[in-house]
């Protein structure tokens, strides 16, 4: 199989649109969070783009000329007095206007302004799916489907069954975004990677089941597996309570985000493109949303929230050349009470931007060498 056929087998058409959706609204939300922090401090934003590259449409409208571009990745806003100018000798120049003039705090909060906006927007579709879904309930398992010929089906579960305990022991708090397969919550792997004699608790409907079987933790040298897909069981909430859960879930998340960051610096680093589950590429990402489109709208809302947490928590990253590195390199002026000359802050933001696009190519070539 080829790289183009191994690729339209796990990207759909729908898949395609709802990914170029999805990361568009994100990142014009963003830039579109920088634009109102700069003009509501009276600084100019010269133009606002919607994708990269070659400019396809553009209008003047209020000052900024609004662009169109060809590539529906990403975007920008080109705010007056952030970037250098060219000088009479032909080189760069600090600007002296706009951006440039304004006190640190305006900066960090034209800055700040784009991340916390995803931030924002991942915690409004989190409420929205939990007013309508319900919210997360720690210490039940609901099982989404069954395996056929596994285990789970000789052992009589089913879809809707809700597992309340395992060996007499309640399931404790570990729920996930998304859920996880196989094996089920960590009290079920611990459980299973144990040889001998189980029970399940299970809730079906009015029925109470006890559950009782024999584990082999593997077979013929191979991990067993007990064939179930599952996710939390859910408990109703008022909008209040989906509110105050996204933020817990929110605050939750930041280590494991930050963990798979760490992670992979250090495979960028060790030039290391083995793959993990943790961070994907633009491939990676649009196959998991052409996934999510087979399953339903509320799948969609769930990865649109992960997209976001995760832009916003990437920009965040005190590296020059994201929005947390130019916050950085504001603290760190005015902590000195006056900001590191121009030639050093065009040499940090230079090698910062460098490290992130090379990182982006790592990505990128990351990803697509999975198939072959």
């Amino acid at each position: 199989m080829t790289f183009f056929q191994s690729l339209a087998a796990v990207l759909t058409p729908a898949g395609l649109l709802w990914t170029i959706i999805i990361i568009g609204i994100a990142t014009f939300l963003h830039e579109l969070a920088h634009y109102a922090l700069a003009r509501w401090q009276g600084v100019a934003v010269n133009s606002f783009s919607v994708g990269m590259g070659p400019v396809i449409l553009r209008r003047e409208w209020r000052g900024t000329q609004w662009r169109l571009s060809l590539l529906p990745i990403g975007g920008y806003v080109e705010i007056d007095g952030m970037a250098p100018e060219p000088g009479l000798d032909g080189g760069a120049r600090p600007p002296q206007h706009g951006f440039a003039l304004l006190p640190a705090w305006g900066k960090i909060a034209i800055l700040l302004a784009g991340p916390l906006m995803n931030l924002l927007l991942a915690i409004g579709l989190m409420t929205m799916t939990f007013t309508a879904q319900g919210v997360p309930a720690p210490d039940r398992a609901r099982i989404e489907s069954v395996v056929a010929d596994s285990p789970a089906q000789k052992l009589g579960l089913m879809a809707g069954d809700v597992i309340t305990s395992i060996d007499g022991t309640d399931i404790p708090d570990s729920v996930s975004l998304q859920g996880r397969e196989a094996a089920g919550w960590e009290s079920v792997r611990d459980t299973l990677t144990r040889a001998g004699t189980h029970v399940f608790t299970v809730q079906r409907g009015t029925q109470t089941l006890n559950l009782s079987f024999d584990w082999t933790p593997t077979v013929n040298g191979r991990r067993h597996l007990l064939g179930i897909r599952y996710g939390p069981d859910v408990d109703p909430a008022s909008l209040p309570v989906a509110f105050a859960t996204s933020w817990r879930v929110t605050a939750q998340a930041v280590p494991q985000v930050m963990q798979s960051f760490a992670g992979l610096f250090k495979r960028f680093l060790t030039l290391d493109i083995s793959q993990d589950q943790n961070v994907s590429g633009p491939i990676g990402t649009a196959e998991i949303v052409s996934q999510a489109a087979r399953v339903s709208p509320w799948a969609l809302v769930q990865v649109a929230t992960l997209l976001n947490l995760s832009l916003a928590f990437f920009n965040l990253i005190p590296i020059p050349g994201l929005d947390g590195g130019r916050i950085l390199l504001v603290l760190v002026g005015a902590v000195r009470g006056r900001p590191l000359s121009f030639n050093q802050e065009q040499a940090i933001n230079l090698a910062g931007f460098a490290f992130v696009m090379l990182l982006m190519v790592f990505v990128v070539v990351r990803d697509v060498s999975r198939f072959f």
